[in-house]
């Protein structure tokens, strides 16, 4: 499998995650400070802490996608090692974070590294369990599952519309997307899902297995292929 991605991207928003969240330390810091020191400026004070807790989820919100380490892309690396040359993995390379093409076809890959049990229930995805942590991260909106419809759709959406400019009207991939649970600890229920929804250690297996009814051929592959070098 070839690996393309951005890593210019990935340092950049890796070092705004860091200093975002140490900027959000000075804030808050300065908010209780001036509260504590100078009552008569509690305004200023309760803005300080309202600013530092935007921050502190503006910088938890990129540190989890870019300064976790593993990372999305580095786990999905991993994954997928092994797999025939004819796939070829973008990260931050399209107009998707995780695009995966191949015999099989386009996929996007939507990443999700939520801990504790998430299962399909009528028509929605839900979570549970996780630890004390997760339930806290759940409750600020950082770890929720969020609408991975909605999500899937849109990236689906982006795709089709750069497919459609790029590409000639007699060939235009369908593009079909996963969604992929990254955690060794999560506890995944399916279900009836619409839309394919897997650990990361299945995927491969996946490929493997659709790779034996080609989506794509060589020609097509390769015609896909060259408009992201031309990027």
């Amino acid at each position: 499998m070839k690996i393309i991605k951005n890593e210019k991207l990935i340092s950049r928003n890796g070092k705004i995650g860091q200093w975002t969240s140490l900027g959000a330390l000075g804030v808050l810091a300065l908010g209780m400070y001036i509260s504590f020191s100078k009552p008569e400026l509690f305004t200023y004070s309760v803005v300080c802490l309202l600013i530092g807790f935007i921050m502190t989820q503006v910088g938890m919100y990129m540190g989890n996608r870019w300064g976790r380490s593993p990372r999305p892309d580095e786990k999905i690396d991993a994954g997928l090692k092994g797999l025939h040359s004819d796939f070829t993995m973008y990260h931050y390379s399209a107009p998707v974070p995780h695009l995966l093409v191949g015999p099989t076809g386009a996929w996007v890959l939507l990443t999700y590294h939520q801990k504790g049990k998430v299962e399909f229930k009528k028509n929605r995805w839900k979570m549970s369990g996780g630890g004390f942590m997760q339930t806290y991260m759940r409750i600020f909106g950082q770890e929720s599952i969020g609408r991975p419809d909605l999500d899937a759709e849109n990236e689906v959406i982006s795709m089709n519309k750069f497919f459609a400019k790029k590409l000639d009207e007699d060939f235009t991939p369908e593009v079909k997307p996963i969604l992929l649970f990254t955690s060794d600890e999560v506890e995944l229920d399916a279900g009836d899902s619409p839309i394919p929804a897997m650990k990361l250690k299945q995927l491969k297996e996946f490929m493997r297995q659709g790779a034996k009814n080609r989506a794509l051929t060589s020609d097509q592959i390769a015609k896909i292929t060259s408009l992201f070098a031309q990027e």
